[in-house]
């Protein structure tokens, strides 16, 4: 919840050729939806875009800049493959990076799947929100979340300006 004890709102952004292309059914973005809202989070917005650069870009600052939302989670294009580009796409919007959050999820899952080590997810803030970049697989990107979503609310309050110490 936020300062004000209204849910933080939050977007959920698919980054997927196929999915743009109707090859595939978004699951992870309907997942990730599902999680955040039983976290007390609010569901806002959700788009698909293919792996290129402006649409994540244009998606991911109208929706910080012009509609303020608070949290925005990206799900795909964080591999090794050559349209993977999802943290190239987020990384010139951040103020901040917070390492931690994509360090905590990568640690949390090395025991489900070596192949965590690969993820290039990255988090940071822009403007009083929080991005995040999570796998594509609905699998992945649910235990991936799940590892951190806990320390979101805090993260926001402290970002938006709450005054209490982290400790409290």
């Amino acid at each position: 919840m936020a300062e004000n004890n209204k849910p933080y709102q939050c977007a959920v952004l698919t980054v997927s050729d196929r999915g743009a292309r109707n090859e595939r059914c978004d699951t992870s973005g309907p997942a990730l939806c599902k999680l955040l809202s039983e976290h007390g989070f609010l569901v806002c917005e959700t788009a698909l875009v293919p792996d290129e650069i402006e649409p994540i870009r244009q998606t991911v600052t109208d929706w910080i800049d012009r509609q303020k939302i608070d949290l925005v989670i990206t799900t795909g294009g964080t591999g090794l493959s050559p349209r993977d580009i999802t943290p190239e796409a987020t990384r010139p919007l951040l103020d901040l990076e917070i390492p931690g959050i994509c360090e905590a999820m990568r640690l949390a899952n090395i025991d489900k799947t070596i192949n965590a080590v690969l993820s290039r997810g990255l988090a940071g803030t822009r403007k009083g929100s929080l991005i995040v970049n999570l796998p594509g697989s609905e699998k992945a990107a649910v235990e991936n979340l799940l590892v951190v979503i806990r320390a979101l609310p805090h993260a926001l309050y402290k970002l938006q300006g709450g005054p209490d110490d982290c400790g409290t």
